[in-house]
């Protein structure tokens, strides 16, 4: 895969407060590596704290947000970034509107609770922190415990170990 593999590709990242630092680190700066631009979306503006201490500068609020400005959308984990995430009304339209656009969505650990909520997970398998399991289910997912991932455009992954199998594999689904 070429250094420029999303070069023009402008890429979103959701989360608030609480995220699990390398999940949205470590793929941030894998897609800006293969030449996209990351603009981080969350439900307030300033700056969001992961849970280990990372700072984050929020670019846009979720009610300015509009899937049709991007072409691809990240959700890392953190137990309590991915349950608060979930319940700003707009960041779930913003997720259902480019889930629904066939924009693809790279979703790690917890992430994927917002799925359930933007009623895009009905026959995509994928995987997830294992707690997540019946929600995924439940919402129409087949789960599977793999590193990860790619179905219908939605690349997953379990956990912080499974980083450098998932930032591969969004890297290369997000250049499609």
């Amino acid at each position: 895969m070429s250094n420029q593999a999303l070069e023009n590709k402008k890429i979103a990242i959701l989360a608030t407060d609480g995220f699990e630092d390398s999940e949205l680190t470590s793929p941030r700066d894998a897609v800006a590596e293969a030449g996209a631009t990351t603009v981080v979306i969350s439900t307030e503006s300033g700056e969001i704290e992961g849970k280990k201490g990372e700072k984050v500068t929020v670019d846009q609020a979720t009610a300015e947000a509009n899937a049709a400005d991007f072409d691809a959308l990240i959700l890392p984990g953190g137990t309590s970034n991915a349950d608060h995430i979930r319940t700003d009304e707009a960041a779930v339209a913003f997720v259902r509107e480019l889930t629904q656009a066939g924009k693809p969505v790279g979703v790690i650990c917890h992430g994927g609770w917002i799925l359930t909520d933007a009623d895009a997970l009905k026959g995509v398998t994928m995987t997830s922190y294992p707690s997540l399991k019946t929600d995924l289910s439940n919402a129409g997912a087949t789960w599977v415990d793999e590193e990860v991932r790619v179905d219908k455009r939605i690349v997953s992954s379990r956990t912080p170990d499974d980083l450098p199998a998932f930032n591969a594999a969004i890297v290369e689904e997000f250049a499609k």
